[in-house]
């Protein structure tokens, strides 16, 4: 009688065990998924940016600057590539026939992007840069803002060139864009320091 009993206190006490054991890999369990969904939350806001550079640059010259006000202000960044790349021939502005020279006297002209598309979700300022070619934007920056809709997005066109000012460029992107918040923008030396480019930033309205 004394061997049953003790049998079966046994036997209760490991099934107590057993299921306290389970109760607690399903908490831990249940506990693990609730983090990991927290983590990838986090990681998915966090990944989001509200400032983005585009910028097109044959040269190199507006790559730079364009790279200098993404550092500074912590933006994303996306580079228009013309789909046939341009070649020195192409950017002769002396030759009456180079490429550029046929596109810059033809105001119709959308070269085509050779990039992936970007997408603008989130963003709340768009830095936009190029060269001026003839007194205005390349043709393939009429494209780009052809292409995408602005709405409630500040656009802050900038320039790099030899001597040449900005001009109407801002005013024609916006024109053809025909949505965004357009600032003036203006032209920067490709070797702009850091400090007088945080100034310029800072002197946006």
């Amino acid at each position: 009688m004394r061997k049953l009993l003790s049998l079966l206190l046994a036997l209760c006490l490991i099934i107590g065990l057993t299921a306290c054991s389970g109760g607690s890999s399903e908490e831990a369990a249940e506990t693990d998924n609730t983090a990991e969904t927290a983590a990838e939350e986090q990681t998915d806001s966090s990944s989001v940016g509200e400032t983005l550079v585009v910028y097109f640059s044959a040269t190199g010259n507006t790559k730079g600057v364009a790279e200098k006000i993404a550092s500074i202000t912590g933006a994303d960044i996306y580079e228009i590539k013309a789909a046939q790349e341009y070649t020195e021939a192409d950017l002769d502005w002396n030759d009456d026939d180079s490429r550029s020279t046929h596109e810059q006297n033809d105001p119709s002209a959308r070269p085509e992007i050779g990039s992936d598309p970007v997408s603008l979700e989130g963003y709340k300022t768009i830095y936009i840069g190029y060269p001026i070619w003839w007194g205005e934007e390349p043709r393939i920056m009429d494209t780009f803002v052809e292409s995408y809709e602005f709405d409630g997005i500040t656009m802050i066109p900038f320039c790099t060139s030899g001597g040449s000012g900005i001009g109407k460029s801002g005013q024609n992107l916006a024109e053809n864009a025909g949505s965004g918040n357009w600032l003036e923008g203006g032209r920067l030396e490709s070797g702009i320091s850091e400090d007088d480019l945080k100034a310029w930033i800072e002197g946006l309205e």
